[in-house]
């Protein structure tokens, strides 16, 4: 017969044997301490860092723990969320969930952080439960009693105040959230954004699953400004030399190159809608391109029950369109500025059918893939 297992006996087969020391190409890696479980409970997990290097999470602080500690899930978010605020010298909020951003958002004039936080975590207010979230910036104790308003797993930033950490420390006020783990990161501007950025220590490694490693270089972008944002041109025997002739507005050239940078932590095949600095839906995971922006459209209206419009807004996207179904559809949803790398045998078709539905086009100076 079947071992029946209490949650509590389940969670505590978690404790596996790793060593306070290992190697890792050439790299010694000092244990930080044995996690909550992995990716799952019945997964043991430990976290490890770099001898020589600190890092920003690595060396995080934990000015609050929760419960049972972190989880190998919960860094991953924590990595991931702060892959996104790591782009931005303003204030910016990225609230992650399993390994994608359910929401993110940037501050416009007049914005205050805790506005930035409710943009973010509205985006898709239902996926944010339960989440991790980031700040670039130190959070405030009106930021902090937002938060506190709606259950969330950790929240990591570079900075909190008083009146913040005593907002997150009152169990008896905020019930719901009692066991909220709050976290001080290293500094940001450490970790590599751009092309050329990138050092040994920032190197990625995969483990498949016959034990297989694949080490890379860190997914970064060549994309710096919205100066650096080209028209798409392409050309082919169909349509000969076609460029992007429609005009993006300032506003939306900034969505743009927002919407990439939150986009280099999607899981492709991934699609940002975005507006205004905030995120209004993200596509992911799907197995074709045009299915991505499919699903994105379809979750915002589904979000908002017919209320809310796309017109205006920008759309990002990790790969090439194949054909030119991907900006049919996203034309026909009022999206009207796009932004993705060249590379298909289809691009002059794609730029002149933008053209035509009055979409501006701009082609990314690179793919931006992500396999988790």
């Amino acid at each position: 017969m079947a071992e029946t297992l209490s949650r509590s006996s389940y969670l505590s087969r978690n404790v596996g044997d790793f060593p306070a020391e290992m190697e890792i190409n050439g790299r010694r890696y000092v244990k930080i301490d044995d996690l909550r479980y992995g990716t799952n409970p019945h997964q043991p997990a430990a976290s490890y860092r770099p001898v020589d290097e600190i890092g920003v999470i690595g060396g995080m602080e934990v000015l609050k723990n929760g419960k049972n500690g972190l989880s190998q899930t919960n860094f991953e978010d924590i990595s991931g969320a702060l892959n996104i605020v790591k782009f931005f010298d303003i204030p910016a909020c990225a609230v992650m969930k399993h390994v994608n951003p359910s929401g993110a958002a940037v501050a416009v004039p007049g914005e205050d952080l805790k506005s930035v936080y409710i943009k973010g975590r509205d985006a898709d207010a239902r996926a944010a439960f339960g989440s991790v979230i980031a700040f670039n910036v130190e959070v405030d104790g009106a930021t902090a009693e937002e938060i506190m308003s709606t259950f969330c797993e950790c929240v990591v930033a570079p900075a909190y105040t008083a009146d913040a950490l005593a907002v997150f420390n009152d169990g008896e006020k905020f019930k719901l959230n009692k066991h909220i783990r709050i976290l001080k990161c290293g500094d940001l501007n450490t970790m590599p954004k751009f092309t050329g950025e990138t050092s040994a220590i920032h190197q990625t490694y995969k483990v498949l699953a016959d034990g297989t490693v694949i080490v890379a270089a860190p997914l970064t972008t060549a994309l710096r400004s919205i100066a650096d944002l080209k028209p798409a041109e392409g050309e082919n025997n169909r349509c000969g030399h076609q460029i992007s002739t429609v005009e993006a507005t300032e506003q939306q050239k900034l969505d743009l190159l927002f919407s990439w940078y939150v986009n280099l932590s999607v899981r492709s095949n991934g699609v940002v809608i975005a507006q205004n600095g905030q995120t209004l839906s993200v596509g992911t995971g799907e197995q074709d391109r045009v299915g991505a922006i499919e699903q994105a459209i379809a979750k915002f209206r589904q979000k908002y029950s017919g209320t809310g419009t796309l017109e205006g807004s920008v759309m990002s996207s990790d790969g090439f369109f194949p054909f030119e179904d991907g900006v049919e559809t996203a034309a026909a949803a009022g999206i009207k500025a796009i932004i993705a790398p060249a590379g298909s045998l289809r691009d002059a078709d794609v730029i002149k059918r933008a053209n035509e539905l009055g979409v501006a086009l701009f082609h990314a100076p690179e793919r931006i893939f992500s396999h988790h």
